[in-house]
């Protein structure tokens, strides 16, 4: 059994994006290449929501206390080293008010800097309670009548399309994100919105 699976009933946005993702990967036939110990995505630095920072928190402290402390330890350890190379986060760690350029300097900096909740066989240690962003990691993406694979390991394009109804769902899953953000930051007076993963650990 999972050390998550006791966990407490999951919010309900978290609910419905793995419905999401579960739908969308089904309607591609197969040919999404995401699976356990296929952890591209897991390396390197990204930003998450604080809503992000809650659902993790909340698996990690349901986690045996020696797998708690070895994901803390390397996020305290990741955390210390950024802030060498970017001093601005010891005083804020949100990124509301950084410049993208920035953002994707430290980001191309600790490229290979895994995400504190990877596991040696390349299982997330938080699984249940992983962020949105992990959630719909895998799917193809599409601007503007184009679609690309979604990492450097999906380099082909998928032969079939999502729908318009699921990019329909996917659209209304983003505003309820936005609503429950808006309300977590005026709940608990949060000065910003986006962090680095890593900083969701800590």
């Amino acid at each position: 059994m999972s050390p998550l699976s006791n966990l407490p009933r999951q919010p309900s946005l978290f609910r419905q994006t793995d419905q999401w993702f579960h739908r969308a990967r089904a309607s591609l036939l197969g040919t999404i290449p995401c699976r356990k110990g296929c952890s591209r995505c897991c390396i390197g630095p990204f930003p998450i929501t604080i809503l992000d920072r809650e659902e993790i928190r909340r698996g990690l402290e349901h986690l045996p206390a020696p797998q708690r402390q070895d994901i803390a330890q390397r996020a305290r350890e990741q955390v210390a080293a950024m802030e060498v190379q970017y001093p601005r986060l010891k005083d804020s760690y949100f990124l509301d008010e950084w410049d993208d350029a920035l953002i994707e300097r430290l980001v191309t900096e600790f490229a290979e800097t895994p995400c504190p909740a990877l596991q040696s066989d390349e299982s997330c240690g938080i699984y249940e309670s992983r962020p949105l962003t992990c959630r719909t990691m895998g799917l193809p993406t599409e601007e503007q009548g184009l679609v690309q694979g979604a990492c450097e390991i999906q380099t082909f394009v998928p032969a079939r399309r999502l729908s318009s109804a699921i990019r329909e769902q996917e659209q209304l899953l983003a505003r309820q994100e936005a609503i429950a953000l808006e309300q977590l930051r005026q709940q608990r007076r949060i000065e910003g919105e986006e962090l680095l993963v890593t900083y969701g650990f800590v």
